[in-house]
């Protein structure tokens, strides 16, 4: 697997990333889910039926859940180990208008514990990319954020796989500049050579193509 290290900005990553501001936003969630879940819990138990402790056991477990995404789901997976632990993968702007701009990338979808490698190209709408230009075939070099990385694996054998840009770590240019000189020449001519796919990855419900 390839890494890129580098120094995390985390006053930027706070301000730009767009991976953190949805965990945020997920997280934000589970509280009022965690205390409705738990109220849910008292009421049943309270009722004291026999089919209301089936019931009240499902929404304790549920709000075990929504407490583990909004307290310590987040120490697990902290924006610089995922910069640390994830693979330096390239991608490419396809398409910029005023809603965002569509990335194009080439991720490994396989699964750890297979020992396999499997290629797709992925896509990923984003609302800023700092330190780039907003134009078509722009080089992007980005993190892989894989969905093996933070929990266990539940058998599917293609895994669902996030892009993350460097210039969300980080706003130094020479960083951006090392990273895209570390990915090989020829996995950036295959996302130019297949920008025309991109509409239709995207489009597709996993917003993936295999290769």
């Amino acid at each position: 697997m390839r890494r890129f290290e580098f120094a995390v900005d985390r006053r930027h990553a706070h301000a730009v990333n767009e991976v953190l501001a949805g965990r945020r936003r997920v997280r934000l969630a589970a509280v009022p889910a965690a205390l409705l879940a738990a109220a849910a819990t008292a009421y049943l138990i309270r009722l004291g039926h026999p089919w209301s402790y089936p019931l009240a056991l499902a929404c304790a477990l549920g709000a075990a859940t929504a407490l583990w995404v909004a307290l310590w789901a987040p120490r697990r997976a902290g924006i610089a180990r995922l910069y640390a632990e994830g693979e330096l993968v390239p991608a490419v702007v396809t398409d910029t208008n005023a809603r965002g701009t569509i990335l194009l990338a080439l991720v490994n979808v396989a699964s750890r514990d297979t020992g396999e490698s499997r290629h797709a190209l992925v896509t990923k709408k984003v609302r800023v990319l700092p330190g780039h230009r907003l134009a078509k075939g722009e080089q992007v070099p980005a993190i892989a954020v894989r969905g093996d990385l933070t929990t266990r694996s539940i058998g599917q054998r293609w895994l669902p796989v996030d892009t993350m840009p460097i210039a969300w770590g980080t706003a130094d240019t020479a960083v951006i500049d090392r990273a895209r000189a570390a990915i090989d020449e020829a996995e950036w001519c295959l996302l130019a050579d297949n920008l025309a796919l991109a509409e239709q990855v995207h489009r597709s419900a996993t917003k993936r193509l295999l290769l």
